[in-house]
């Protein structure tokens, strides 16, 4: 019978040798993921720390604003963003949640005032021109009490006057409103000396009561 060279005696195949895994290798295994959920757990801690306080502004419509696009401002500064948008349970309100910069928690009182900006005619003067492009966003104007609290009712009108203007506030009644408006401008000895800030009719009904600054 011929050789087969392909038929090869055992004994001349090399011996196999079980090499014990090294300990640094099994080590290095269990370290990537060890550091993995080392730094996922440090990045939620840090978010967690860097969340700003949480607030509710309820408005009358919920136009133009936007969950997780329509931003908070105080002079043209962002300082919260807009995370929901509700109905009210008894649906005549829109109740707006948003988060607030950390570090805002002392401006938070209750006489801070929110309002939406949008393009507005009022007293024969222009505002909000600038959202066209930008966009509504909701503007703040940060109050001086000393009661803090995380529940606002917005503004349905931009306030004439923010609180850091120096001057005081005046009411007066009148019969009637006449040609007056909010924003139309008070004069002394043909300077203008302050503004209409306000008006509302009367209790009784039988005159009208206007705010004005000065």
């Amino acid at each position: 019978m011929a050789d087969n060279p392909h038929n090869t005696d055992p004994s001349d195949l090399p011996e196999a040798v079980a090499v014990p895994r090294s300990r640094r290798t099994v080590q290095l295994v269990w370290l990537i993921p060890l550091l993995a959920a080392l730094v996922g757990g440090w990045l939620a801690v840090k978010s967690i720390m860097d969340r700003g306080p949480e607030i509710t502004i309820s408005f009358d419509t919920g136009e133009g604003i936007e969950a997780g696009k329509t931003k908070i401002r105080f002079k043209d500064v962002e300082i919260g963003l807009v995370k929901t948008v509700v109905l009210a349970k008894d649906k005549k309100r829109v109740i707006v949640t948003a988060e607030m910069v950390k570090g805002s928690e002392p401006d938070l009182v209750e006489d801070t005032r929110f309002w939406v900006v949008r393009p507005r005619i009022s007293g024969g003067s222009v505002s909000g021109l600038g959202t066209l492009l930008s966009g509504t966003y909701i503007g703040a104007d940060f109050g001086k009490s000393g009661k803090a609290t995380r529940d606002f009712a917005g503004l349905k009108d931009p306030p004439v006057i923010s609180s850091d203007v120096p001057g005081r506030e005046f009411a007066l009644r009148s019969r009637n409103i006449g040609s007056l408006d909010v924003g139309s401008p008070i004069y002394f000895r043909r300077l203008q000396a302050g503004q209409v800030a306000g008006y509302e009719l009367d209790k009784d009904g039988n005159g009208v009561t206007l705010k004005v600054f000065v």
